[in-house]
């Protein structure tokens, strides 16, 4: 009942829906029925992981989507050995450090996993997506267990950094590295795929620093969204380099009377994370194939729009908080062209700034990177026909204005002159002189003196 009041009050959700579920986007639909048994498998496998992710894979160009998903899969399997508190120090990293090496034994499977690991099926049925890696393209496997491999032992060094376990993440340059082995990575080695698929332009790999955003401005909006998982989990992720300015322990941020202060800790981190859109699109811009631009551009919307709900936001440290599956499915249905990807950050970044209160000590910083993203935008937003046709009309309209508005300030000037010697013939000026005679008139007027 909660669900369908909701779309009553936001019609243009229940609008997103139907459609979705009428006329669904989808570029290349999956026929299971020419599929392996196992490979199938894997596909329930990434249903039953993923909530956000699944459904688009499924639609990618057949070129890349096996190796997505599986890529996809196999992650998740590593990072459910990460998350597992049930599994001992002593076993988990050496299968942390060595997980891209079971990529390669037909037949492994792990059973081990606490009882209470939602994805712990993964690892249980892991032999079937092995199977299936192993008939992806060389360049595909090179780059999963390239992947894999880095992302295993980035994992398995916080996992024995006792400082990390203790206290949690110091400075941002802490922050970032951890983000690039959770998020940097997979987005590393989707730019992979992208080029060697030639889907994407060279400027993906020429400039590292537009991939790296794209997984760590999803994982920093994650970050700040789980702060209640995490906290009663006993961990945290915020860097003191940015809380501590505000308040002596994290913990103190789930008592009610710090909330202000929580907030002013929340700005601090939405101004971090809003640092990377600006590559996040120009990333986007570079992808060329229709089907991975949405794959790949449906979570940055997603993150942009979570960002925008915890901004300024108490119950951030009260509950986990999601966007609406009605406004989900309509931001899915809005970002399937470039124009309107642009649209949706330009209305984030927008209700982000309104939120933004002048008691917060960082106000004048969020403004002023709020105002040069929108900016951005504004210079590199595709423009429908529509919109060109209107400012086309809008510069006709403007030079037929200003040739009106000269002619008339030229015509009240010849007015003016008129008007002013017929006053003075009016009082008894004679204009019965030669034109000759002015000149010396005016040589004497201009110089001051006589030549």
């Amino acid at each position: 009942m909660g669900k369908f009041t909701e779309l009553i009050f936001h019609p243009s959700e229940l609008r997103a829906i139907i459609q979705y579920k009428v006329f669904p986007p989808v570029l290349y639909p999956r026929d299971p029925s020419v599929e392996s048994p196992t490979l199938q498998r894997c596909y329930e496998l990434l249903n039953l992981t993923s909530r956000s992710f699944a459904a688009v894979i499924q639609q990618l160009h057949p070129e890349l989507r096996d190796a997505v998903s599986l890529f996809y899969i196999i992650l998740r399997g590593l990072d459910t050995i990460e998350d597992d508190m049930t599994i001992s120090t002593e076993k988990k990293i050496p299968l942390l450090r060595t997980f891209d090496q079971v990529l390669e034994k037909p037949g492994w499977t792990f059973t081990e996993s606490g009882p209470n690991e939602k994805d712990r099926i993964v690892l249980v049925e892991f032999d079937k997506v092995i199977e299936e890696y192993q008939k992806l393209k060389p360049e595909y496997k090179q780059v999963i267990s390239d992947i894999t491999h880095k992302m295993g032992n980035g994992m398995a060094d916080y996992a024995i950094d006792e400082q990390f376990n203790r206290d949690g993440l110091e400075t941002i340059k802490d922050y970032d590295l951890y983000c690039y082995y959770v998020a940097g990575l997979v987005g590393n080695g989707l730019t992979k795929m992208a080029t060697l698929s030639k889907f994407g332009t060279s400027v993906l790999e020429e400039k590292p620093e537009l991939q790296n955003s794209m997984g760590l401005f999803l994982q920093k909006t994650n970050i700040i969204r789980d702060f209640r998982e995490d906290l009663d989990d006993n961990r945290s992720f915020y860097p003191k380099e940015l809380w501590g300015k505000h308040i002596s322990s994290l913990k103190l941020l789930a008592d009610r009377a710090n909330a202000e202060t929580g907030t002013h800790v929340i700005t601090e981190m939405t101004i971090n994370a809003l640092e990377h859109v600006e590559h996040v699109l120009e990333y986007l811009d570079n992808v060329s194939e229709p089907s991975l631009y949405r794959f790949c551009a449906i979570p940055q919307v997603m993150a942009i729009a979570t960002l925008e709900l915890v901004f300024n936001n108490k119950e951030v440290f009260q509950r986990n908080l999601k966007i609406r599956k009605g406004l989900a499915v309509k931001l899915i249905m809005e970002s399937q062209t470039r124009t309107g990807v642009y649209n949706i950050f330009k209305e984030y970044v927008q209700k982000i700034h309104l939120k933004n209160t002048p008691k917060d000590p960082n106000y004048l910083k969020l403004e002023i990177l709020c105002g040069r993203i929108e900016q951005v935008i504004e210079q590199h937003r595709p423009r429908t026909e529509e919109e060109v046709q209107k400012k086309e009309e809008e510069e006709r309209l403007g030079t037929k204005d200003t040739l009106l508005l000269f002619g008339a300030a030229g015509g009240a000037a010849l007015g003016t002159c008129v008007l002013m010697l017929f006053i003075a013939w009016l009082n008894g000026a004679q204009f019965n002189f030669s034109p000759k005679e002015l000149i010396p008139v005016a040589q004497k007027g201009y110089f001051g003196s006589d030549l």
